[in-house]
């Protein structure tokens, strides 16, 4: 490339950055103006340079990102309907949600199974059913869901027992491709920062790795949420691709595919009024997903924590993704981000203190100890509870909730599903971690003002 525009340039060091802003600060201290500490313990500074780079290789995917359309089964011939018009309408992944057992030969008729990816999450556990679902997909582009440390984490209790959950597992991973999932999504919505998230997620993995062999790592997928912080999304999502290449290579295991994430945006930032600036927050969070090198990403509603699924608001998620696809030159971005300072200084400081956490978990006896003993759920409620006092003393801002509120807007009357944290009166095994919104209490208070 030829440089004769850039000739009659000296180039300036970070040093030589540095002492210029100090003399424009005029006496004040450096690091306590302009170095930034977030909620996670990085240091963000006012300017990065070349220095700042690692260099250290990612194992990005190699073509871009399929657009997801999630579908609750309550009726197979509605849910085909709906799937077959999502895939018309530009879908190239499905995930089909169940709270119990389905004729999956009439919900999948039609579908081109070989042409798609298509995931399938299931509230219950059932191995005979699983294996006759992947039988008769017969596709190695089809993803079970199937997290029994993740039930475990979220509800408090197994399925059945430990022993009995993980028997079934074994049956289903024996059988089935693509057959573990690691719910990191968990984390992120229930409070955790980012560090902690990907801890927890790695955590949590090797688990899986430890009970049944590191011979099952290539069944193993994720799942994750993205929050409202652009850049820092961007690298949470590549420092875990180095951290899970970095377990691997532990257990002297050659990655044989690439590492398969799939992504939506967190419920956990969103908000019952204003609610249209929720698209504006989903925007941005795929995009997140996209640079932060997502395989498949599935975009949730506007109204998705108010309303009953509706065709308009699916068509409007679904049509976000498709937009930056198709017209905003996001198709093939999965390693944009190579090469920025900024992103690849983010991603180095997130694996080394997501590491040395993991480090401390299996110091104490491994994940499925940690969660039993109660100390990942009191890590994570502290992080949540930071966050909320932020938000209730507007150091945390939600557009439209806690700054710049309409007062003229009225949510009484027109919420359709249960908004907020439901109180649970069952007794468990583990105190379970709670996937909370930030805004939820600020909400019922002025719901109950409503006049």
């Amino acid at each position: 490339m030829n440089t004769f525009l850039f000739d009659d340039f000296n180039g300036t060091s970070p040093v030589a950055w540095k002492q210029k802003i100090q003399v424009d600060l005029k006496g004040a201290d450096y690091n306590e103006t302009l170095l930034w500490k977030t909620n996670d313990g990085l240091t963000v500074k006012p300017f990065y340079t070349k220095e700042d780079r690692n260099n250290t290789a990612i194992n990005l995917p190699k073509t871009g990102f399929k657009t997801c359309q999630t579908i609750f089964i309550e009726d197979e011939k509605t849910a085909n309907t709906f799937a077959l018009d999502a895939l018309k309408r530009g879908a190239t992944a499905l995930q089909f949600v169940a709270n119990y057992k389905f004729n999956f030969k009439v919900l999948l008729k039609d579908i081109q199974l070989k042409e798609i990816v298509v995931y399938f999450k299931f509230s219950f556990l059932n191995d005979f059913f699983i294996k006759e679902i992947s039988e008769f997909v017969n596709s190695k582009t089809c993803y079970f869901q199937l997290d029994i440390l993740g039930h475990f984490a979220e509800s408090g209790n197994w399925f059945v027992n430990l022993k009995e959950d993980y028997k079934k597992s074994k049956n289903i991973i024996t059988s089935t491709e693509n057959s573990i999932s690691v719910s990191g999504d968990l984390y992120q919505n229930s409070g955790a920062n980012n560090i902690q998230q990907l801890a927890y997620t790695l955590a949590h993995a090797n688990e899986y790795l430890n009970h049944f062999g590191a011979s099952i790592a290539s069944k193993i997928h994720f799942q994750f949420s993205v929050g409202g912080n652009y850049f820092h999304e961007i690298a949470k999502l590549r420092a875990f691709r180095l951290l899970w290449s970095a377990l691997l290579n532990e257990y002297n295991v050659k990655e044989k595919k690439e590492i398969h994430l799939f992504v939506q945006p967190s419920l956990r930032n969103k908000t019952l009024y204003d609610y249209n600036v929720n698209m504006l927050r989903t925007t941005s969070e795929c995009m997140s997903a996209i640079l932060g090198g997502a395989n498949t990403i599935s975009n949730i509603s506007y109204d998705a924590i108010y309303a009953k699924k509706n065709e308009f608001g699916e068509r409007i998620g679904r049509n976000q993704l498709l937009i930056l696809q198709e017209e905003s030159g996001f198709k093939n971005a999965q390693n944009f981000a190579d090469g920025a300072y900024y992103i690849e200084s983010l991603t180095l400081q997130m694996a080394e203190k997501a590491l040395v956490i993991f480090k401390q978990i299996e110091k104490g006896g491994g994940f499925l100890k940690q969660l039993k003993e109660g100390n990942i759920q009191k890590k994570i409620k502290q992080s949540a509870l930071k966050e909320e006092t932020q938000f209730a003393k507007n150091e945390l801002v939600l557009l439209g909730t806690n700054l710049q509120a309409n007062k003229q807007d009225i949510m009484k009357g027109n919420i359709e599903i249960d908004s907020f944290v439901k109180q649970r009166n069952i007794k468990t095994l583990i105190p379970p971690l709670i996937r909370k919104r930030i805004s939820e209490n600020h909400e019922k208070q002025r719901l109950k003002n409503e006049k």
